[in-house]
C-alpha cells in the first residue's frame, strides 16, 4: 500500500520520529513522509512510533491508498526531497 505520514510531536521527540519515519518511509517535508509500505512493516513503523510518542500530547498521522497512482501529487513552491535524484 501507499501511506503519506504525518506527525506532530514534542521538540525532545522529533530527531527520535524523524529517524525512525526515515527508516520506514522517504522523507518529502518537515514531519512528512511517503512510500510504499507493507501491511506488516505499518504495524511495525505504528508500534515503534507509541513507544516514541506521549501519547497526551502527540500524534502520528497516515493516509493510505492502494497504490501511488491512485494518489494525485501537486507540489506549490519548493518541492524539499526530490526523489528523482535517488538509484
Amino acid at each position: 500500500m501507499y501511506v503519506i505520514a504525518v506527525y506532530d510531536v514534542g521538540q525532545k521527540r522529533v530527531a527520535k520520529m524523524l529517524k525512525l519515519c526515515r527508516r520506514y518511509l522517504n522523507w518529502i517535508q518537515n514531519s512528512v513522509f511517503e512510500g510504499e509500505i507493507s501491511e506488516a512493516k505499518l504495524l511495525e513503523l505504528k508500534q515503534e512510533a507509541m513507544m516514541i510518542m506521549d501519547d497526551e500530547d502527540d500524534s502520528l498521522i497516515i493516509f493510505k491508498a492502494r497504490q501511488e497512482k491512485w494518489l494525485e501529487k501537486e507540489i506549490v513552491g519548493q518541492e524539499r526531497q526530490n526523489l528523482d535524484t535517488f538509484l
